[in-house]
């Protein structure tokens, strides 16, 4: 089995900031890409930003360079740090992994369970 547990979510100001963290822990040979999404209320879940095993980065287009992805490689680990936050950025942010387990070959998806962010005064 695989998990992912994210945290690191709160509730902010406008402006202000956070940073998410999710781990992966299991029978874990590797981990390919890592990403992170958002769901808010009534809307569907969308990319938020991505990193593959060589370390390019993908963003959406509403980050607009105030969010920041990384990866602790040793750690099993990807971040999300969120500068600037606004008010639409309010959601329930989720990790998800492209892992290769020790016991199945090729590589699978994994999410975990979310973390709510909300940005409010």
């Amino acid at each position: 089995q695989v998990q992912l547990v994210e945290s690191g979510g709160g509730l902010v100001q406008p402006g202000g900031s956070l940073k998410l963290s999710c781990a992966a822990s299991g029978d874990i040979r590797s981990i390919n890409a890592r990403g992170w999404y958002r769901q808010a209320p009534g809307k569907q879940r969308e990319l938020v930003a991505d990193i593959t095993s060589f370390g390019f980065t993908n963003y959406a287009d509403f980050v607009k360079g105030r969010f920041a992805i990384s990866r602790d490689d040793a750690k099993n680990m990807v971040y999300l740090q969120l500068d600037s936050l606004k008010p639409e950025d309010t959601a329930v942010y989720y990790c998800k992994m492209s892992v290769r387990r020790v016991s199945l070959w090729g590589y699978n998806d994994y999410w975990g369970r979310g973390t709510q962010v909300t940005v409010s005064s």
